[in-house]
């Protein structure tokens, strides 16, 4: 399936953020239509969750990056809302210790990575 999407990163081409103005709603009316797909796609995790742990093949990592006050626990919070918490576990990287810093860059990353069946945020 091809996406289309002013939002949509892809690898070798650059994204302007700065040409994207703040109030898009994309192909959204308002709040509320966007509320009632994002229910719809609440109700599919719910669904792809159960999957992937019954299967217990491959695993899935959210990567969310922002700075302090970015919306990163609100997005959680709504985001994952219909997540089971077992099937989860979030991990919040603050400063680098010591030890950290000894390590190439993804070195504490790769110690929360979530074990097959699993979403890790």
């Amino acid at each position: 399936m091809e996406i289309d999407s002013p939002y949509l990163a892809v690898p070798g081409k650059k994204l302007d953020l700065s040409s994207i103005p703040t109030s898009d709603t994309g192909r959204f009316k308002d709040k509320e239509a966007g509320l009632a797909a994002a229910e719809k796609n609440l109700e599919k995790m719910a669904t792809y969750q159960e999957r992937l742990y019954a299967e217990a093949k491959r695993s899935l990592l959210i990567v969310l990056q922002a700075m302090d006050t970015g919306g990163k626990d609100g997005t959680i919070e709504f985001v994952f809302s219909s997540i089971d918490p077992q099937g989860c576990s979030v991990t919040s990287f603050k400063a680098p210790t010591v030890t950290e810093l000894s390590h190439d860059y993804l070195w504490r990353v790769h110690q929360n990575t979530p074990a097959r069946g699993m979403f890790g945020i």
